[in-house]
């Protein structure tokens, strides 16, 4: 690992350093995209997820004042043969602990594979364009660029709390959250639309224990698109996305089973969980995409008044199980 300056120290994270981690990462995120996209929450949900244990999985780096300006952190909730790896410094004054930190998360990477029963073990990470240094170092760790993902967001001022009509034969109403049958459909639909990308798949109970330990869920904020009594699409709102004032909705899936696309579905769901969250008093509207999606999902959200908030790169490396 490489030298740390005098007086700085790695170690590992307790939930009391979530506040410190919090305002880190929003330094990081304002210097790279002009403004913080993280929450409270979700640096917990991050240092307590599945398959991560913060003893084991997650470091910080502190400085010779003792304040946190570097985080390492894992990202496999599936348990399925790809990590994701996040390394957050404090913009400039954390560049030196850049290094150290990505050499840690990734000698864990094999121990990780070999835990999760992985021989062949795929590790992502992503950088805006702007963060060079951390692309860098990236490349020089074995990474190659993959694809871009887009963080897209739209204000919800003038939005109407009714949503348009749908197109002649869609029904778009709230998901029966208490009807089991009715929630694996549910997730199905959003598994089965989903296998032509490359989103890693998730068993039934994986997702719901997922969902029901995420903050910040609003179950009024589901829904699903029938067509000719059939669910056809699916929408997952998420939290706030990361917006530590609540005031967006997060899109989190959007799903549309392939003999329905193109005749206005995902629209209509999109309009009416935009309608829900203007409802709801939130300000904006926010989602991520793979922009090598092959739906061209981009578009869709374009034609509704979505703008890309920025873009990042999504860079890949493979390791064997220690």
């Amino acid at each position: 690992m490489s030298e740390l300056p005098t007086g700085w120290t790695i170690r590992r994270p307790t939930l009391d350093d979530v506040p410190a981690i919090l305002e880190m990462v929003h330094a990081s995120d304002i210097a790279a995209v002009g403004e913080p996209d993280f929450t409270l929450d979700e640096v917990r949900e991050e240092l307590t997820g599945p398959n991560t244990d913060m003893s084991r999985d997650s470091w910080v780096a502190l400085d010779a004042t003792g304040r946190i300006v570097g985080w390492a952190y894992p990202r496999n909730p599936t348990g399925k043969a790809r990590d994701f790896i996040e390394v957050y410094v404090w913009p400039e004054i954390g560049l030196a602990v850049q290094r150290p930190l990505l050499d840690l998360i990734l000698r864990r990477m094999p121990e990780r594979a070999a835990e999760l029963g992985h021989q062949v073990y795929a590790v992502r990470a992503a950088a805006i364009p702007n963060e060079t240094v951390y692309i860098e170092a990236l490349g020089d760790a074995g990474f190659t660029f993959l694809k871009q993902h887009a963080r897209m967001q739209m204000p919800l001022d003038g939005v109407s709390p009714v949503a348009p009509e749908p197109p002649a034969g869609v029904v778009v109403r709230p998901v029966r959250i208490d009807d089991e049958a009715e929630t694996r459909r549910f997730h199905a639909v959003i598994e089965e639309s989903f296998q032509d990308s490359d989103h890693p798949a998730m068993a039934y109970q994986d997702w719901r224990e997922q969902y029901e330990a995420e903050s910040g869920v609003a179950f009024d904020e589901w829904f699903v698109a029938e067509v000719d009594g059939v669910i056809a699409g699916a929408l997952q709102s998420g939290g706030s996305g990361g917006d530590e004032e609540n005031d967006e909705g997060w899109v989190k899936f959007l799903a549309v089973l392939r003999p329905y696309r193109k005749r206005g579905v995902g629209e209509a769901l999109l309009r009416r969980a935009f309608a829900t969250y203007a409802a709801n008093g939130r300000a904006k509207a926010g989602l991520g995409v793979d922009l090598a999606n092959p739906t061209d999902a981009a578009s869709l959200y374009r034609k509704v008044g979505m703008t890309p908030l920025y873009q990042a790169n999504v860079y890949q490396t493979t390791v064997t199980a220690a």
